[in-house]
């Protein structure tokens, strides 16, 4: 009997090594509850799987066969590549626009304002709050008068405006933990402002930046309703092209994509988290 159970009165000890044992059947529960949703919710991601790996030339399930076929297929289609290289190259200049804007905001933040912070990092962070499609519409009645609607750049506009708050979260919170005393140091023994942020705190905060770097990424390349809104008939995005499939022709390739754009998501996702962790975020 542990010290704890060996202090209680005599008429409480009785009962006190029922309620210890009740301990981990409660944790048992708890995470076997949990385990039970994280599966509810993986079921449907999971079932793309074997439905990209089917014989037949529509979504079925369970799967006549196996076969990569429907994997051949998006890596030689023309129009499949042009859709995956056009999400690529708006997500890495997303990813650059979004941690130079993001890091400037969060530096004003910490360091530079003292009044008005809270304001201004509410207006950072409002295009988490409002509604995808409300910022879509939005994003096209403005972009179409001025002829940039379904270009590259207005992709470019859009998505960063949707990615830099994620910068300006996860550089801030390191920023918090960084000791300012540092940037002094460096400014008394000569550097200026500049040359101190970026010899001295951006180093410091490098995991939080890459975090930072991979979250834009990812809030590009995956999204469907800006791109949805902004596609033309030249230039369509990845997500944008899944949709057109799914409408029109419903095959397994849709599946294939399905799958490798989970399974590239999910290693930046945890990549993203372990550099999180490793910044203590």
């Amino acid at each position: 009997m542990s010290d704890a159970v060996r202090t209680l009165p005599a008429d409480r000890q009785a009962a006190a090594p029922s309620a210890l044992q009740r301990i981990p059947m409660a944790r048992i529960f708890v995470w076997g509850l949990a385990g039970l949703v994280l599966v509810f919710m993986a079921i449907p991601t999971l079932i793309v799987i074997p439905v990209s790996l089917n014989t037949s030339k529509y979504l079925d399930f369970p799967p006549e066969g196996l076969t990569l076929r429907w994997y051949e297929e998006f890596l030689t289609d023309a129009k499949w590549i042009a859709a995956t290289t056009l999400s690529f190259r708006i997500a890495l200049t997303v990813t650059i626009a979004s941690l130079v804007v993001g890091t400037m905001g969060a530096l004003a933040l910490v360091r530079g304002l003292r009044g008005g912070g809270v304001a201004v990092n509410a207006l950072v962070t409002a295009p988490l709050i409002v509604p995808g499609i409300v910022y879509a519409i939005a994003v096209l009645l403005f972009f179409t008068p001025l002829g940039i609607a379904g270009t590259f750049w207005g992709y470019v506009l859009a998505h960063t405006a949707i990615s830099v708050p994620y910068v300006v979260l996860m550089v801030s919170a390191a920023l918090y933990r960084t000791d300012p005393s540092m940037e002094m140091a460096a400014l008394s023994l000569g550097a200026n402002r500049f040359q101190a942020i970026w010899h001295v705190t951006l180093p410091t905060i490098r995991p939080a930046l890459a975090a930072g770097g991979i979250f834009a990424f990812l809030t590009s390349f995956d999204d469907a309703t800006i791109s949805f809104f902004l596609a033309n008939l030249s230039d369509v995005t990845l997500p944008r092209k899944m949709f057109e499939n799914l409408q029109f022709y419903i095959s397994p390739t849709l599946a294939a994509v399905a799958t490798l754009l989970t399974i590239f998501t999910l290693v930046l996702a945890g990549l993203a988290q372990w550099m999180r962790v490793r910044s203590g975020g």
